[in-house]
């Protein structure tokens, strides 16, 4: 079911509601409710198909092409067009709209949005209650209400959740998943295609930053097999400065790789009318309010981040810098073993209660959107993550100045934690949907206990709701599982950042387990978990800002670690050798901030396009206003 042409009418993707078994003698009594639901789903337009599973019922639902453009008009959704605008759409002007590279006029987002919009149609239009039936339970379901919401109150709708399509999945994980050979080129239109905008934002993303490493693995590689003996002090400042300057080209060419991607797929970016709608259309208060609107809303995030930033240091900072130093003076192995396994637990229970008070915070900010909310939630839990994962490095690194230690610990957090980390991320979907399937075939034994044969699954639909979610440990309502994977792809690049001085060959370790980091979470999505619900994020959104903090980060402390490398005495004299460290600390800032001028964010191409656009746009708008003040003015001639 995607959409490929107006001949094709059954689309075989799409959205699956699970529906309990029911007692057949008792619901022909009155109306059953399942049936009922069946019937509207009808009505709408959209294709519907039953399947009977080992404990559940599940209706499988598709929708024709004109069904979907048709809710789409309603929706108001607004396309691009051949001549560059994006206009509200028409089926019946449907060959004026710019239609999807793999020959779909609607995106899966689109699509996803349309049926979301078509199952939330089946509404009493009576203007009295109807009386359901399920199971010999009465259901009142009353004038204007939608009854697939009611039933899921009810609890006999159990879940609502996009369905594989299982020709482009077996083909995605030929083409990308199983493919031993590319190990970081990836079918990115295909993978857009088939989860929508942000998960193929972040395997671009991770595609374009495993490629980029080769180049500081390979140095590190280097420094870790070549002793240099005295010229070690030049090596490692040569190192620090190719780093910077490397993760600072890296950010400026995925910008200009991300803007390419939106044009290419032809994402809409239209301001969003939420907030014009809520304040109204008084041009003589229209200012005032969104003044008010605009600061009430920083004071209320500021208020919300101070409290947080306030909470880290009164709460887990001390917490943490316990462990470090418990951890420092500890001489038993299996003491600091057993101390960090402590640490580990009282640390997860900790980030958790955190999470929570974030996102109550958040319900209290004045956020445009669900992605601004999503934003603001980043912020403050990585702050949480940040002081958990860098503190205890930080102590042994600036206070102690224990290069081996801060070594050791490096090791242990990039090579166990991310190996350890990623075996736990890929095995719990398994262990968990093997679970489910064993729960599932024994309670039908149960049932049926005089039967004697294998207890099987026929339906491709059962296996999947049986499959876990791709959900966030923190957040479900606002993120979704790309939340953790951007958290781990962060918190690395801050370790091999923030330290690059001390363990060069960090960034070695980092490559391989990103090229892994790919294929285990692309066999994750296609064949561990749910097709995840589409998100329509064009961009990485806060992470961008937080990979920026993390670079000026790791310009100061390194040029710290350089100072106590080569001032192991503690003098601090200005000689020469620190007063160049400081030199070359102000020179990276100012780099840092100053290459966002050379290296334009915006392809020539894209900009180029853009400009056509809105001048084509430009052309017809004047040549509608001209028409149309011609025939004004010949009506008052007449």
């Amino acid at each position: 079911m995607n959409g490929v042409g107006e001949d094709q009418i059954v689309y075989e993707i799409g959205i699956a509601v699970l529906v309990p078994k029911k007692n057949l003698k008792e619901e022909n009594e009155g109306y059953d409710c399942v049936e009922v639901l069946v019937k509207e789903f009808r009505n709408v337009g959209l294709v519907v198909e039953r399947v009977l599973g080992l404990s559940d019922e599940f209706i499988k639902l598709g929708a024709p092409l004109e069904t979907l453009g048709k809710a789409a008009a309603k929706l108001q959704m607004k396309k691009p067009t051949h001549i560059g605008i994006d206009l509200q759409f028409e089926w019946e002007e449907v060959e004026a709209f710019v239609w999807q590279s793999d020959g779909s006029l609607f995106s899966w987002c689109e699509r996803f949005e349309c049926y979301r919009y078509l199952i939330n149609e089946t509404v009493n239009k009576k203007n009295s209650d109807l009386t359901l039936r399920f199971d010999g339970k009465e259901i009142q379901w009353k004038a204007g209400e939608s009854l697939l919401q009611r039933l899921e109150l009810e609890g006999i709708v159990k879940q609502v959740f996009p369905l594989h399509d299982e020709t482009k999945r077996k083909m995605l994980l030929r083409s990308w998943a199983l493919n031993c050979w590319n190990f970081t080129n990836q079918p990115i239109d295909e993978i857009y295609a088939y989860f929508g905008t942000k998960i193929a934002v972040y395997f671009a993303f991770l595609g374009m930053y495993t490629r980029w490493m080769i180049f500081p693995a390979a140095f590190g590689v280097i420094l870790q097999l070549i002793d240099f003996g005295p010229l070690q002090l030049l090596v490692l400042p040569s190192f620090f400065i190719s780093v910077v300057l490397w993760a600072v080209l890296f950010f400026q060419f995925w910008k200009r790789k991300n803007s390419a991607l939106s044009a290419r797929w032809h994402l809409n970016f239209s301001v969003s009318m939420e907030l014009i709608k809520d304040l109204g259309i008084d041009k003589t208060k229209e200012k005032e309010a969104f003044q008010r609107y605009e600061w009430f809303g920083y004071l209320k995030r500021f208020r919300n981040d101070a409290f947080v930033i306030l909470s880290i240091i009164c709460l887990q900072l001390p917490f943490e810098l316990a462990y470090a130093h418990l951890y420092e003076v500890i001489e038993s192995d299996i003491m600091k073993f057993g101390l960090t396994a402590i640490y580990l637990l009282a640390i997860q229970y900790f980030t958790k209660i955190g999470g929570k008070v974030s996102i109550r915070l958040i319900k209290y900010e004045n956020n445009e959107n669900t992605e601004h909310r999503a934003d603001s939630l980043v912020y403050k839990v990585f702050g949480l993550y940040f002081m958990q994962t860098y503190i205890g490095i930080f102590y042994h690194a600036l206070l102690h100045r224990n290069f081996m230690t801060l070594r050791q610990v490096l090791i242990q957090r990039l090579i166990l934690s991310e190996v350890l980390e990623n075996l736990l991320k890929n095995s719990l979907p398994y262990l968990k949907y093997s679970y489910k399937k064993y729960r599932a075939v024994r309670n039908k034994k149960k049932c049926e206990k005089g039967s004697t044969g294998k207890i099987q699954f026929t339906s491709r639909v059962e296996k999947e709701y049986l499959k876990p979610t791709y959900s966030a440990s923190i957040c479900e309502e606002l993120e979704d599982g790309l939340f953790d994977d951007f958290l781990e792809l962060a918190l690395q690049f801050g370790m091999i950042m923030m330290f690059a001085c001390a363990f060069p060959l960090a960034f070695a370790f980092s490559a391989l387990n990103n090229v892994a980091e790919i294929k285990t979470d692309a066999l994750k999505l296609l064949a561990m978990l749910k097709r995840p619900v589409p998100r329509a994020a064009a961009t990485i959104g806060a992470w961008l800002n937080i990979f920026q903090f993390l670079i000026l980060m790791s310009i100061c402390t390194n040029s710290a670690l350089l100072v106590w490398l080569y001032d192991q005495e503690g003098k601090w004299k200005i000689e020469p050798g620190l007063a160049a460290i400081l030199v070359m600390e102000h020179v990276l800032l100012l780099i840092k901030f100053g290459f966002s001028r050379f290296v334009p964010e915006e392809p020539a191409w894209v900009r180029a396009n853009r400009m056509k656009n809105a001048t084509q746009a430009q052309d017809m708008c004047s040549k509608q206003l001209l028409k149309r003040f011609l025939g004004e003015k010949g009506q008052l001639v007449d």
